[in-house]
């Protein structure tokens, strides 16, 4: 069976990457596989995990590129020329335009650190989803896959994964046990369940 080609798309340390290596290594992603890792930043130590693993890595910039225009039609380009299937946003901190998720729609993943629609859309990202869910005094917070459409983390939901908050936890140590309980967990699932559908839209009709 040809899997489904992904590429992850990464801006800093790549833990949730991989989560992803390590969840391909351990035979969680039967119907994917990883072929491409892109980072809009130079030097992200996600790059090194993607080159440990065997996996291509690229770097494209929007100052290189002359302009979030250019940086996505290199992105684009970068893509369909290697067959890339689904796209995986993982700690991806750049918003895409709403010509490019048209474009792969259907195809776009985003891993957010909160249980959707709580503490999400623009301006929500990194500790300050942690820190507003903790200001607000919420005993719940957690993790959410969803499709990328053009709203800021409005797309459907694919799976969610609740995680307790609690006494004494800071915004660091609530992102670390957000990712270790649920942002680890549920995108390799995410993955596998949408490249497994993937493959079964590629399925010849009786």
């Amino acid at each position: 069976m040809n899997k489904t080609r992904i590429a992850v798309l990464v801006s800093g340390g790549g833990t949730n990457l991989q989560a992803l290596i390590d969840a391909q290594t351990r035979g969680e992603l039967p119907s994917g596989e990883l072929s491409l890792v892109v980072s809009n930043k130079p030097g992200a130590y996600a790059l090194e995990r993607a080159r440990a693993a065997g996996i291509e890595a690229l770097t494209l910039t929007r100052a290189d590129c002359g302009g979030q225009e250019g940086f996505e039609a290199a992105l684009t380009e970068a893509l369909v020329s290697r067959d890339i299937e689904l796209i995986v946003l993982a700690g991806f901190m750049s918003i895409l335009s709403e010509s490019f998720t048209r474009r792969f729609a259907g195809r776009i993943i985003n891993v957010h650190p909160s249980l959707i629609p709580s503490f999400c859309g623009k301006g929500f990202y990194g500790l300050r989803v942690h820190e507003a869910a903790l200001n607000y005094g919420v005993t719940v917070t957690g993790a959410t896959v969803h499709f990328v459409n053009e709203i800021p983390d409005g797309g459907r939901i694919i799976l969610q994964k609740a995680v307790e908050i609690l006494p004494g936890d800071t915004p660091e140590s609530l992102q670390k046990r957000v990712m270790e309980q649920a942002e680890w967990i549920i995108l390799p699932r995410a993955v596998e369940r949408v490249s497994s559908q993937i493959q079964k839209e590629k399925e010849p009709k009786q």
